[in-house]
C-alpha cells in the first residue's frame, strides 16, 4: 500500500489532541480526516472505506466503544484496523476496548512517536481474508435452532434476532461451520483475532462466555458451544 493512499479517520472530540494525531500521520503521508464526535463517524465508515480508524474511547453522539461495535458489524469497513484512545489506565478499560473489535489502544497522554510506531505495525496487518474471514455468499446456515445469515451477518435463535459483534459472529460461524471439529485456543486465537498485540488464549474463553450470554438458553450448561477440557473448544455435533 503506498503511504500516500493510505486514508486514515481521526475521532476526536478534543481538537488539541484531533490536531496533533493527524499533523503527525499527515507528516506520515496518510491523508487524514478528522471527525468530532461518532455519530459523524459512523455515518462516514458507512460511506466511504478507510485503511485506519483511530477512535478516542469517550465521543459524545455515539462512545468510541459503540462506534467500534458498529464498525466491525458493517459491511464496508468491518475489517479495517482499528486504534483505540483513552484517557483511561484500568486493565478492564483496555480488555473492553479489545473486545469490542479494537486491535491496539494508547493511553492518553501519549507521544507522538508511539502514535506514528503503532499506526504504521496496524497498517502492516494484512486485512481480514485468510483463515477468519467470513465468506460472501447468500447462504444461511441453520444447525440446531441456530440459523447464521453469512452475507447479512445476522444470527437467530429460536426465532429471535440476535446481535453479535463481528468476533462474536465470526467465533459461531466457525464453529458452527464444522460441528464436532474440536479447535484448539490457539487455533481460535490465530483465526478470530488478526495478531493483536495485546491478547492471550484466555481472550478466547472471554468470547466464549460472551458468546453463549448470546445464543445459549442455559450459558452454564452449553448446548452449542461446548468445552472439549484441556483442548479447546467445538460446536455440538449434528
Amino acid at each position: 500500500m503506498k503511504t500516500g493512499t493510505v486514508r486514515v479517520m481521526v475521532v476526536e472530540d478534543e481538537p488539541n489532541i484531533r490536531e496533533l494525531v493527524c499533523l503527525h500521520l499527515g507528516h506520515e503521508g496518510y491523508r487524514c480526516e478528522a471527525v468530532a464526535d461518532g455519530q459523524a463517524a459512523l455515518a462516514r465508515v458507512q460511506e466511504q472505506p478507510f485503511d485506519l480508524l483511530v477512535l478516542d474511547l469517550m465521543l459524545p453522539g455515539l462512545d468510541g466503544l459503540s462506534l467500534c461495535r458498529a464498525v466491525r458489524n458493517g459491511a464496508l469497513n468491518a475489517d479495517v484496523p482499528i486504534l483505540m484512545l483513552t484517557a483511561r489506565r484500568e486493565e478492564a478499560d483496555k480488555v473492553v476496548g479489545l473486545e469490542s473489535g479494537a486491535d491496539d489502544y494508547l493511553t492518553k497522554p501519549f507521544g507522538v512517536r508511539e502514535l506514528v510506531a503503532r499506526a504504521r505495525a496496524l497498517l502492516r496487518r494484512p486485512r481480514l481474508g485468510a483463515p477468519a474471514a467470513v465468506p460472501e455468499t447468500d447462504e444461511v446456515l441453520a444447525i440446531r435452532g441456530i440459523e447464521i445469515d453469512i452475507a447479512r451477518r445476522k444470527v437467530r435463535t429460536n426465532g429471535h434476532d440476535v446481535e453479535l459483534t463481528d468476533q462474536e459472529f465470526r467465533l459461531l460461524h466457525l464453529l458452527a461451520s464444522h460441528p464436532g471439529i474440536v479447535f484448539s485456543r490457539e487455533a481460535l486465537l490465530a483465526k478470530i483475532w488478526r495478531g493483536e498485540t495485546f491478547v492471550t488464549v484466555r481472550s478466547v474463553d472471554t468470547l466464549v462466555k460472551r458468546l453463549r450470554r448470546r445464543v445459549e438458553a442455559d450459558p452454564a450448561n452449553p448446548a452449542f458451544i461446548q468445552t472439549v477440557w484441556g483442548v479447546g473448544y467445538k460446536f455440538a455435533d449434528v
